[in-house]
């Protein structure tokens, strides 16, 4: 099993911080998240290089006396050149498919998905929202943007069918708030 967790709740916006860390409520889902993987029999850990998802991950870290390995290839989507206004932009690109979102986006999708099938069993990958999104869309084979809501520290599992990675069961689904 590969465990897909989105980061915590974090302390402030993106318009608000470039890369905040994680709020009180996010300590505390960060414990639980932990606490389930651990459970769960994840031994390793992934991390996006922000800062909330290397604070999510630490806790399971700790519980399980390793360090995670951070992967920029599963860090959150990359904002074209030229983009003055994110959240507005994310907002355009959620409601449509990748198919419309350009080349630069479709390279990205698919450098996720080939970061996550590097993974070895067991692993807890500690990412975010969209692409999280855009594993769960390519193994499903469906090319809208956004497939669910992932909860914050909702658990995705991920399983090896035949050698190919299927979504077992994804994540508790939130409300999505848009930056």
């Amino acid at each position: 099993m590969i465990y897909l967790i989105r980061h915590a709740e974090p302390s402030a916006g993106w318009g608000d911080h470039l890369d905040p860390g994680l709020s009180e409520l996010g300590a505390r889902q960060a414990s639980a998240a932990s606490l389930a993987l651990t459970e769960a029999g994840a031994k390793r850990a992934v991390t996006s290089p922000l800062a909330r998802c290397r604070e999510t991950a630490r806790t399971f870290e700790k519980q399980i006396e390793t360090h995670a390995r951070i992967d920029p290839a599963i860090g959150e989507i990359r904002t074209p050149a030229g983009i003055a206004d994110r959240p507005a932009w994310l907002r355009t690109i959620m409601a449509g498919n990748w198919g419309e979102a350009g080349e630069g986006l479709e390279t990205w999708r698919t450098e996720t998905l080939m970061a996550v099938e590097r993974c070895a069993p067991d692993t807890a990958i500690f990412s975010h929202f969209v692409a999280i999104n855009a594993i769960v869309g390519l193994l499903a084979g469906d090319d809208r943007v956004l497939i669910f809501r992932p909860a914050h520290c909702s658990i995705t599992r991920l399983e090896r069918r035949a050698g190919r990675l299927v979504v077992a069961q994804r994540g508790e689904e939130g409300a999505a708030v848009l930056l």
